[in-house]
């Protein structure tokens, strides 16, 4: 199938109407990443710290969705940060002092880790006023995105997948021409945690990969069109814009992205792809603490002896007996 593309872009200072008249190549240049939440799940460790930049063993989770970023093809980053974010600004900036004094010491490979974060991309940052939803952090980067397709990353999927997740959007993208979700099969008594995807059944557009029929924002389980969760990997094309800034606000004073694409699929096709990988939802706690296992497990230098202390525990311990 060919693609289409959003050519010139055309302002209305009032309504803000965006004209899409031309065809491009379906490539995914930018990807947004929403980092303006509180971190209210990680207090007290959050108060003073992004959530993240909290560490899997030595790495802080942001860094494994620019990586996964990079090794996709995208080449420019947009964080949409709030107050008290500066750390992630500094985590991706050139650190003179530290460089400097890594050399005098000869730690070669240390240098050679802090220089491959700073050279890794180019970054471009804005500023969420409110943290109003996932929609509005979405909307808030519409400047900076332009008039071009674009993929946004929630940090807090951590995804270990090969090829990278938002490389498996990126390749449907190009095949389909339309804004694709990933999806994630999720057990039913979880199923209201997410927004989840009614499939059209008449459509098949190859394995794991769906037209969708409709979008629901945290169903209960008994109303869930399916066992098909939207997951932190999204693709999509510019004309989502005007539809969010149309978009009203939830019952909690939000503006959500799911409701939006809601909206947009009055107008054009969407598409999901069932993302083949293992994901890490580092946003709760025991989701952070299975991610820590998982990624030092996956550690060479830390893997043996890791998993021999964690067969030595003993788990009769205080805590569990009472």
């Amino acid at each position: 199938m060919g693609w289409r593309s959003w050519g010139p872009i055309v302002h209305s200072r009032d309504s803000r109407v965006l004209c899409y008249d031309r065809l491009v190549a379906p490539v995914v240049r930018k990807a947004v990443f929403p980092a303006a939440g509180l971190g209210t799940r990680f207090l007290p460790a959050t108060k003073a710290q992004p959530k993240e930049m909290l560490p899997l063993v030595d790495k802080p989770i942001i860094q494994y969705g620019v990586e996964e970023a990079v090794a996709a093809g995208v080449d420019n980053i947009i964080l949409v940060t709030g107050r008290g974010k500066n750390a992630i600004e500094d985590h991706f900036d050139v650190s003179v002092e530290l460089e400097t004094f890594l050399e005098a010491r000869g730690r070669r490979d240390q240098l050679a880790e802090v220089r491959k974060i700073s050279n890794m991309i180019n970054f471009a940052y804005v500023r969420q006023g409110e943290p109003l939803g996932l929609g509005h952090a979405v909307l808030v980067a519409r400047e900076l995105v332009g008039n071009e397709p674009f993929a946004v990353i929630l940090g807090d999927d951590v995804i270990d997948a090969d090829p990278p997740a938002i490389k498996q959007l990126t390749d449907v993208f190009a095949s389909v021409g339309g804004p694709v979700l990933a999806v994630e099969r999720v057990p039913r008594d979880e199923i209201s945690n997410y927004g989840v995807i009614d499939v059209e059944p008449s459509v098949h557009l190859g394995p794991g990969v769906y037209q969708v029929r409709d979008l629901v924002e945290k169903p209960p389980r008994e109303e869930a069109p399916s066992d098909l969760a939207i997951i932190g990997r999204y693709v999509l094309t510019p004309d989502i814009f005007p539809v969010l800034a149309a978009t009203k606000r939830d019952r909690t004073g939000e503006i959500q992205l799911t409701n939006g694409l809601r909206e947009l699929l009055r107008s054009r096709p969407i598409y999901a792809c069932e993302i083949k990988g293992v994901r890490h939802d580092t946003g709760n706690k025991l989701g952070f603490l299975k991610a820590v296992v998982y990624f030092a497990l996956r550690r060479p230098d830390l893997a043996d002896k890791f998993l021999a202390y964690l067969a030595s525990l003993d788990l009769q311990t205080p805590a569990t007996k009472r």
